[in-house]
């Protein structure tokens, strides 16, 4: 059997436990990535799979690949009203906010393991970003329908915070390895980042919704795979002219989602698929490359650590900058809590092993325990949170079935999903009594498990989802219908 033949038999026999284990994940409440890294760390050294994976640079190249996919996908769903009612907060979160986590967070560590204040400053720099991986997973696959604008304020910080934990990172380790002076030259850094990273973002999701439309694909299937490598090519551009590659496809993964493209359902769906297999490999590597007999000597200090980010860093970097917008005392302790761990600080711990820092395998180690207790403790006890604070809504029906137009080319329509919720005043209405504009018509009705074929006397019932199909440029006054 040929060693490739052994990694293909691997990679699936993971990859199947990964996903069976989600099931388990969202019964037992436990956030499935700490399920994720529980079967790397048993296939690893310590555990009953032996399997010894040290490469570090691997570990970082693929985690870099599939955090991009699960931004991507994150920002793919990511609505424009959600954008514009938390947009302002979440970016004072993503930058203000990790900076006084990571500044907090790095004293505490400077005296608790005895390493100089800049080594401190960098462990914080690592552990400060709330994870885009942690947070989606957790939201969705547990179910939790939180209140639009707290929902809205993680998943964009969550999704838009790490360009400025890498900046961090990156910039204190060339000042502990090369001799970078701290000031201009470090403002420049995180000025080029953010600049290219945005704009190239932009541009890119712009030009890919022009492409995606415009071009005539021989098979459907291939249009989510154009647009997930619009999204690769995002991050490679603003990689290439050192900007923030995550920024960058976040960015276009906004424009894309919020944009009317070919085949837009089955895009979702891809990628979708796609994230959760990049987080299942990522979560697998990342606890193979940890050494579990290596965390015990640290525990301790790295709880102390842990403690201190999460009850005192994590709050006074959240409650001062949300006090403008009036969040309520609910929302500030929720949103201080949920500052989950993942992914990003474990990538970003390998970057002090590939510099040769000399203390770079006790931040590894630090940083992974860090993320197991935060991912454990805070993913778990999210939901009783939001239930307790009455944060938590109701989640709203989907429909079983979807509908979609595989061509814009020659057909200036859209088919539009609309749900009739309890006490609509539309529910026990007749469809010709809609008043829908001329050219648009009700043309599938889903209700339950069942498929209703609508006439003008088919009278509406609550839970009911109307697939519309209406002409561009009469989708303003459908919503209009509809919004009674």
């Amino acid at each position: 059997m040929f060693l490739v033949d052994q990694l293909i038999l691997l990679a699936g026999i993971l990859i199947l436990i990964g996903i069976v284990s989600s099931k388990l994940s969202a019964r037992m409440g436990l956030p499935v990535l700490v399920l994720f890294l529980a079967i790397g760390m048993l296939a690893g050294e310590d555990g009953p799979g032996g399997i010894e994976f040290d490469n570090f640079a691997a570990a970082h190249g693929i985690g870099t690949l599939a955090l991009g996919i699960i931004l991507f996908d994150g920002a793919l769903q990511t609505r424009l009203p959600s954008l514009r009612a938390a947009w302002k907060p979440s970016a004072l979160l993503a930058t203000i906010g990790v900076l006084v986590t990571a500044v907090v967070t790095g004293l505490a560590a400077w005296q608790m393991l005895g390493v100089s204040p800049l080594v401190g400053m960098l462990l914080g720099s690592i552990v400060a970003s709330t994870d885009a991986a942690a947070v989606f997973s957790v939201l969705r696959s547990q179910g939790l329908h939180l209140r639009p604008r707290v929902a809205a304020t993680l998943e964009i910080e969550s999704g838009s915070n790490d360009p400025m934990a890498i900046f961090l990172t990156v910039g204190l380790l060339q000042v502990l390895t090369a001799g970078v002076p701290l000031g201009i030259g470090m403002l420049q850094l995180f000025a080029l980042q953010m600049g290219v990273g945005a704009v190239v973002g932009l541009v890119t999701g712009w030009l890919a919704v022009r492409l995606i439309n415009r071009i005539q694909l021989a098979a459907p299937g291939l249009y989510p795979v154009l647009a997930g490598a619009c999204g690769l090519l995002a991050f490679g551009i603003a990689a290439a002219l050192q900007g923030s590659g995550f920024l960058a496809i976040y960015l276009a993964g906004i424009v894309l989602g919020n944009s009317r493209t070919v085949f837009e359902r089955g895009t979702f769906l891809f990628m979708d698929g796609l994230a959760w297999v990049g987080q299942i490999t990522m979560f697998v590597v990342l606890g193979l490359l940890s050494t579990p007999s290596e965390l015990i000597p640290v525990a301790g200090r790295a709880l102390a650590i842990a403690a201190v980010l999460m009850l005192v860093a994590r709050p006074l970097a959240v409650v001062p900058l949300l006090l403008p917008f009036r969040y309520s005392w609910q929302e500030h302790l929720l949103i201080s809590w949920v500052g989950l761990k993942g992914s990003v600080p474990i990538i970003l711990a390998t970057f002090p092993l590939m510099f040769g820092l000399a203390e770079g395998r006790l931040l590894f180690d630090v940083v992974f325990f860090v993320v197991l207790l935060s991912a454990t403790l805070q993913g778990w006890t999210l939901p009783t949170l939001a239930t307790w604070l009455g944060l938590q809504e109701r989640q709203p029906a989907q429909a079983q079935v979807s509908l979609e137009l595989l061509s814009l080319h020659d057909v200036n329509a859209e088919i539009v999903d609309y749900a009739i919720s309890e006490g609509s005043p539309l529910a026990s209405s007749p469809i010709r009594d809609l008043g829908l504009p001329e050219g648009a018509l009700v043309a599938l009705i889903s209700r339950g498990r069942q498929l209703v074929a609508p006439r003008g006397s088919t009278r509406l019932e609550a839970g009911d989802h109307l697939f519309v199909i209406a002409p561009a440029a009469t989708r303003a006054e459908v919503d209009r219908a509809f919004s009674r």
